[in-house]
């Protein structure tokens, strides 16, 4: 209960939409770009500010995948989308060898001198050393983050041991896709919290983290990038299609009877975890939900753990058979699927936020049955 609170409320106060923890590939790359892409639909970003935004998180992207420690710390990488000051501000961070840290901030301190028009001759002139290309591609992609964003780069080394440190990029754009800063107002930036968001993320084998209005294009979304990160950990094809399974079931939930954005957005957001400890699959949704509504769903989800694995089909031909057009039994169907399709209870409890509202947090466990 306290590590849900704790990170529904890091994610609500730092305004933060959605964090990923683990290798960045290109083929979770798409993914993870399609995923803002999705959060993006309701907002003003028009299509040169998304444009931008997406050139911004892509060279983001390619930057940790070609440049980050392959080995020992390739599951440190983060990936983390915020939404404030009207933009979203995009944050990577990935551990380099410490030896590399002088020349890229010294990299970074001069293309955050320069203004947009001594960033394009810059960029011009650094394309045209071949030995530059050959050595580092990631400076050339840090200068095109810059030129066609505008404004500076944020960024942090922050020690790991004696020989890696994480560097930590950042930038938060507006809805022209244009970076900005106010210097006056602002503090400097800081990865601390970055790096403390990677340690909890790390010691509760959290890969993923979203935190926002669930629609169902956004569920959608996340399940594509669950079904991509377990093809590329390997994970056997009928644990997979189960996690899988009752992942779409307990999105569908929170989309489906979450309480809708102005309340959320007031007195909590929706949480979805995906966790993996060894071979078990943790599944946890958070959202809110009128206290009249408590009753009854602690009813159904009593029930169905009270039943016997063996007759969860059975009561799930029930709520099928005696559904009317008065009831809606689908979400006691959808809670049945969860649990058989895991084989295991649903964890749940209520937690009171207002006169009017509970935060709902359920967990599904899968593992293989054959380990």
């Amino acid at each position: 209960m306290d590590l849900i609170r704790g990170i529904r409320n890091k994610m609500m106060n730092d305004h933060l939409v959605f964090v990923y923890r683990g290798e960045v590939t290109s083929e979770n790359s798409v993914s993870l770009l399609s995923l803002l892409e999705k959060e993006m639909y309701n907002t003003n970003f028009g299509f040169i500010g998304r444009k931008r935004l997406f050139m911004f998180v892509l060279e983001s992207l390619q930057n940790v995948s070609k440049h980050g420690d392959k080995e020992r710390f390739k599951k440190m990488s983060l990936v983390v989308y915020s939404r404030l000051n009207g933009g979203y501000s995009v944050t990577t961070g990935n551990v380099i060898n410490s030896s590399d840290v002088n020349e890229l901030k010294m990299r970074l301190d001069e293309i955050n001198k320069l203004n947009p028009e001594e960033i394009r001759a810059y960029y011009r002139k650094v394309l045209s050393i071949s030995e530059f290309n050959e050595k580092g591609g990631a400076g050339l992609g840090l200068i095109e983050m810059a030129r066609k964003t505008g404004n500076k780069l944020d960024f942090d080394f922050i020690p790991v041991d004696d020989t890696f440190s994480y560097f930590i990029l950042s930038k938060t754009i507006d809805s022209e896709g244009m970076g900005f800063h106010n210097q006056k107002e602002e503090k400097p930036f800081d990865g601390k919290a970055v790096t403390e968001l990677e340690h909890v993320m790390a010691e509760n084998d959290i890969y993923l983290i979203w935190s926002g209005h669930i629609s169902h294009d956004v569920g959608k979304e996340v399940l594509t990038f669950t079904e991509t990160k377990l093809s590329e950990e390997d994970v056997e094809a009928r644990l997979r299609r189960r996690v899988f399974g009752i992942l779409v079931e307990i999105l569908e939930n929170v989309a489906k009877y979450g309480a809708g954005r102005e309340p959320e957005e007031q007195f909590g957001m929706p949480v979805a975890l995906v966790r993996l400890d060894g071979d078990i699959f943790s599944l946890t949704t958070g959202n809110l939900i009128l206290n009249k509504s408590i009753k009854e769903l602690k009813e159904k989800l009593d029930l169905i753990n009270r039943t016997p694995k063996s007759e969860l089909n059975d009561l799930y031909k029930d709520s099928l058979f005696n559904q009317t057009f008065d009831t809606d039994s689908t979400i006691n169907m959808g809670l049945i699927e969860m649990a058989r399709k895991s084989g295991s209870r649903l964890n749940y409890y209520f937690e009171e936020i207002s006169d009017l509202y509970s935060y709902f947090v359920i967990t599904v466990k899968v593992e293989d049955p054959d380990t």
